[in-house]
């Protein structure tokens, strides 16, 4: 059980990581793409894509969090200590997102002071996310003795970049699938730009992975490795020409936004198996790192009955408030 539990515990918080980057990426992409709407009309009905599902989804990003301190202890608090500051910019930005997202549907004169606010929230809860994945990845995050500002470096200021695309891709490919006419026109033609730039940016990112000294690449190249785990790559390429292909695919909204689901999930993939068996990259691997095994099985119970509950409510939301949002519709 010793060597089960953690895996089981890294496939949890994985699982909760990718499950927030879906569900709040598209949200804060519509945050991003707001300065496209034409008026405060269009920007009503972009946030009303997502304003009766957006507030659950922090439930995953705790679920992650809370996870990795009980399961995890020592990764959490050598990672939260090197990345204190982004971590803290990231939910002040999350918090500032929420309140406006609600503030704008009751403000009146101050709409535009909200809408702005809700662009700068987005904004920056993806640009800091994306700066503690790549710290994390270059593993400057594990280092204890690099400072307050360990995080700060070139490459986790491409990954910031990288991943305000990215959420910019789901929202632009949410809004085709949720709403009409011109709205829709406009997300349809913001697609192939997005998803042109997130492929550029992956193409970076990869090339840069191999000359970090957290060798986070080091299991694609040993020995034949490469030609195993090639599909994942692959399947990413064939993925991204049909995203650009289904762009305007009419008849087939959906399409986009499964596609760009799936990129982050192929994505997501590349990144968990280049990180194996590191938690905190190159320092603490998954048992280093992990609480007794006793607690790690008495808190999984706990998870195994919660999980199917958020699983189930999440997908009962989805499912109610399912179809095409137009104007003048809105869950506020």
């Amino acid at each position: 059980m010793e060597t089960i539990l953690p895996v089981i515990w890294f496939g949890i918080i994985g699982f909760a990581v990718l499950m927030y980057v879906l569900l709040d990426g598209f949200v804060l992409g519509l945050g991003i793409l707001a300065p496209f709407a034409e008026d405060e009309t269009q920007l009503d009905l972009m946030m009303n894509t997502a304003a009766p599902i957006w507030d659950g989804n922090e439930t995953w990003l705790v679920l992650g969090g809370a996870s990795l301190l009980a399961a995890f202890p020592a990764a959490y608090a050598l990672l939260l200590s090197s990345l204190y500051l982004p971590v803290l910019l990231m939910l002040i930005a999350l918090v500032f997102r929420g309140v406006a997202f609600e503030f704008r549907f009751k403000a009146r004169r101050s709409r535009r002071v909200w809408g702005a606010a809700f662009l700068l929230g987005s904004l920056g809860a993806a640009f800091w996310q994306g700066v503690i994945l790549g710290a994390l990845v270059e593993g400057r995050a594990a280092d204890p003795t690099a400072g307050p500002a360990a995080w700060f470096s070139p490459f986790s200021m491409l990954t910031g970049a990288a991943l305000i695309a990215g959420y910019a891709l789901l929202g632009s490919t949410w809004l085709v699938m949720k709403t009409e006419g011109e709205v829709q026109q406009m997300a349809r033609l913001l697609t192939r730009p997005l998803a042109a730039l997130v492929v550029a940016f992956m193409g970076l990112v990869s090339a840069w992975l191999p000359f970090l000294d957290s060798r986070v690449m080091a299991r694609w190249f040993e020995q034949d490795n490469f030609w195993w785990l090639s599909p994942v790559p692959a399947l990413a390429l064939l993925n991204a020409a049909w995203l650009w292909r289904s762009a305007f695919a009419h008849g087939r909204d959906a399409r986009p936004f499964v596609l760009t689901l799936s990129f982050f999930g192929l994505g997501f993939a590349g990144l968990v198996i280049g990180l194996w068996p590191y938690l905190a990259p190159p320092r603490l691997t998954l048992w280093e790192a992990a609480s007794g095994a006793a607690s790690q099985g008495f808190l999984l119970v706990g998870v195994v009955l919660l999980l199917p509950v958020i699983l189930g409510y999440t997908a009962w939301s989805y499912r109610v408030f399912r179809g095409k949002v137009r104007a003048g519709q809105g869950y506020h």
